[in-house]
């Protein structure tokens, strides 16, 4: 790997924002291909960081800061990648559903998928079904990742794949689910397409979502 690119990697993975942001930076100076930087820097390394989290060598808090050190690269580099007509791997609407007001994981989530490629609609916290069945249609996402993490909340998960039937776009997307309380059970007795434990193993179902 080029030394400019294995620095943003390593800086990402130690969540060292500000040397990923100058390292991306040195890299569009140096004129190398922005699909490049994103791929073997950023989405190489917290490819690497969620492999870490799998084996029990980074937490929580170690999956946070890279990830925002990568959205900061990410941030750089984005010009470019509009330039270069670099597309994301696929569109994901996110949100913590109804009566739901919990947002880290949520948030982990995206920033996890967004290092892995993808483009992230997040509607935020206490979203209702309309609203996601909506974003749905208007973003023309492939994906929708809908998190509670109260037992009291997480029947508005089957609401809102009623929502995406009502509206006629339940076909046109696969929709994950996770939080806390939430199982693989609940998730085949909902309707959901998936289920995912953790960030780590959310952006693996994404993909084989896709």
């Amino acid at each position: 790997m080029d030394d400019i690119l294995q620095g943003v990697y390593d800086d990402v993975i130690n969540g060292n924002r500000a040397g990923v942001e100058a390292g991306v930076r040195k890299a569009v100076e140096a004129k190398l291909p922005a699909a490049i930087v994103l791929t073997e820097a950023l989405i190489g390394a917290m490819a690497e960081v969620g492999a870490r989290f799998e084996r029990q060598e980074f937490y929580v808090p170690e999956m946070l800061v890279a990830a925002r050190a990568m959205q900061a690269g990410l941030a750089v580099l984005r010009p470019q990648l509009v330039e270069d007509g670099v597309k994301a791997v696929g569109k994901v609407v996110l949100g913590t559903v109804k009566g739901d007001l919990h947002d880290i994981g949520k948030s982990l989530v995206g920033m996890m998928l967004e290092g892995a490629g993808f483009e992230i609609v997040d509607l935020g916290t206490d979203v209702p079904p309309a609203k996601f069945a909506e974003a749905a249609r208007a973003s023309g996402a492939r994906i929708i990742g809908m998190s509670a993490l109260l037992t009291t909340t997480m029947r508005n998960m089957h609401s809102t794949i009623e929502a995406l039937e009502d509206l006629g776009v339940r076909g046109q997307v696969k929709v994950m689910i996770g939080g806390a309380p939430v199982t693989d059970a609940f998730a085949k007795e909902i309707g959901a397409d998936g289920y995912a434990p953790d960030a780590s193993r959310a952006v693996a179902l994404a993909k084989s979502l896709l």
